[in-house]
């Protein structure tokens, strides 16, 4: 079984010595409790071991980062705490094939962090279009956006586009103050939330300005073939099969999709694009549908006692 290994970058604006502590003695610390192998070069420290270690381990790190940054010096005692917290709050994942991190922004790793979403993002890799279906707080769309970004950072594909539904909620947008921008923004500031936790607001907004990102209604999709793009289809249970049947065959060469959705969360009544696909398409080679419960929630430990109270409720 192979190791895994992330690279964490030290910012510039601190001092490394701040982060290994007196003679390193933070950092020995580090690989004796967690056992994986830390080496240091200039402002990039690298992490290998098991990946479930792996993921503490650069937990710890990025915390030890936001303590410097904040003015303070690190203590023993401030190291023991912090990986006291990481061991009780993160999960362990298996490692197959040395799972590395998808994305470091500002010296966090952002790594699967549950057996489903290590399958999701491995279906991801190896499928042209992936179906991530779930509950709220799985890590569906986020994931997916740091998989676009770590595409384009690495010349995998040249441009990244995010769209979604516009479901109105008993108004028309045309009658909505301002300008269709500003009548759309609600309806998609998630995106731009998610985009903006993982690349620099600066370089994000150049993206942006240059094209290189694009963000629009699902509708703005319509007679397009999208090439060497990575396209996320977020909230796709509010999608007609007509709608998931335009936005499917908009895939052009060198491109990858990725469509998110939670069935349980839909604002239109009828057979939603997203039962459409997996009734018609689950047999093709090429397309993976991932389904991630609330074992995968990853946010506040209510959230998933939240998504199970109203399953149980609704009797699923």
């Amino acid at each position: 079984m192979e190791p895994t290994q992330v690279r964490l970058t030290i910012p510039d604006t601190i001092d490394p010595t701040l982060i290994l502590g007196p003679a390193d003695v933070l950092l020995r610390r580090i690989e004796e409790t967690f056992d994986v192998l830390i080496t240091v070069r200039g402002n990039t420290i690298s992490v290998m071991g098991p990946a479930h270690m792996v993921e503490r381990v650069t937990t710890v790190i990025s915390r030890l980062i936001v303590v410097v940054e904040s003015g303070e010096v690190p203590s023993m005692a401030d190291l023991e705490m912090l990986m006291g917290e990481a061991a009780n709050s993160m999960r362990p994942v298996s490692s197959r094939g040395g799972l590395e991190a998808i994305l470091v922004h500002q010296g966090r790793a952002i790594l699967p962090k549950t057996e489903g979403q290590q399958r999701y993002v491995e279906a991801i890799r190896s499928h042209t279009i992936t179906f991530g279906l779930g509950p709220a707080g799985t890590g569906k769309t986020y994931l997916a956006m740091a998989m676009a970004i770590s595409a384009l950072r690495h010349h995998e594909v040249s441009r990244i586009v995010l769209t979604r539904p516009v479901v109105e909620a008993g108004e028309s947008l045309g009658f909505l103050p301002g300008t269709l921008q500003e009548k759309l923004d609600p309806y998609i500031r998630p995106l731009y939330d998610a985009l903006f936790d993982m690349c620099d607001r600066e370089r994000g907004n150049a993206y942006l300005e240059q094209g290189i990102i694009e963000i629009a209604p699902l509708a703005f999709m319509r007679g397009r073939t999208l090439n060497n793009s990575f396209v996320i289809l977020d909230e796709a249970q509010n999608t007609t099969p007509d709608q998931m049947k335009m936005f499917l065959t908009r895939l052009g060469f060198g491109s990858r999709f990725v469509v998110t959705g939670d069935v349980t969360q839909r604002d239109m009544r009828g057979t939603t694009g997203i039962d459409d696909a997996r009734r018609v398409l689950s047999h093709i080679d090429g397309i993976a549908f991932v389904e991630l419960n609330t074992e995968d929630v990853v946010r506040h430990s209510l959230v998933a006692e939240i998504v199970n109270a109203y399953r149980m409720e609704d009797g699923l």
